[in-house]
């Protein structure tokens, strides 16, 4: 979380744990996710038992995620339980998120990536990474997850990205002037977790100077983004040029 800048008497934001709305009908579909959220609402008459759903953070994966497991009650796999899943031999619809990111036993993944290939169960998979950069040991696991289907989330355009600030910023119980929104969407960099990030930065500055999101704190915001990802582009390249 980005630290907050100094700059005089504040109040204390408090973290009140802001839960964003996963409800089927608060899912914001664009030209970006369209066909993502046709596949899952599709369900139970998928073609084949594999959808892998690839995007970077804040894209929507969870959210059509949560909307898959509603409508078919899938069992939600951690890296705690594959092995139990796995074992267990059912054929209830699984959920295995963040796959390329968690550390899930390659053994057990590669048995309930076969039952779904087989047809015997529907299997969801989300990753923010293609599956060329998964950091899968064998080629048997990887050869089975290549045969999922595969959408991709993106926000398209300005309509999107309007809609997402809206969203989030609801999820939050916060009111948003649109002309923020207006001015916010042009100057940042054009993707769902940056819009994620910038919402948050501005609802803490918000809260610590006691006052609504205004264009005036969008602004700083954005500049403070740009600081801080200024600062991380010089301490890379020092670190290359230490090598």
């Amino acid at each position: 979380m980005m630290p907050l800048p100094e700059d005089g008497p504040r109040q204390l934001p408090l973290d009140l744990g802001h839960e964003p709305s996963h409800a089927e009908d608060d899912f914001l579909v664009g030209a970006g996710n369209a066909l993502a959220h046709a596949r899952i609402l599709a369900w139970p008459h998928w073609p084949d038992g594999m959808t892998l759903l690839v995007g970077p953070a804040a894209s929507g994966k969870s959210h059509l995620a949560r909307i898959f497991v509603d409508r078919s009650h899938a069992l939600v796999v951690a890296p705690q339980t594959i092995g139990a899943v796995a074992a267990a031999q059912g054929s209830e619809p699984l959920l295995i998120e963040d796959v390329d990111r968690l550390d899930y036993d390659e053994h057990d993944l590669f048995h309930l990536l076969n039952q779904a290939m087989r047809g015997e169960r529907a299997l969801l998979l989300t990753a923010r990474d293609e599956v060329a950069h998964w950091p899968l040991r064998t080629e048997d696991a990887r050869s089975r997850v290549r045969r999922a289907t595969v959408f991709r989330l993106e926000p398209s355009d300005d309509i999107e990205l309007s809609q997402m600030f809206v969203k989030l910023f609801g999820d939050r119980q916060v009111r948003i002037d649109p002309r923020v929104i207006g001015y916010l969407v042009p100057r940042m960099e054009r993707s769902a977790e940056e819009a994620a990030a910038l919402v948050d930065l501005m609802d803490r500055l918000a809260l610590a100077r006691g006052s609504a999101v205004t264009r005036t704190i969008a602004a700083e915001a954005l500049a403070l983004r740009g600081s801080a990802k200024q600062a991380g582009r010089q301490q890379d390249w020092d670190a290359e040029t230490d090598e």
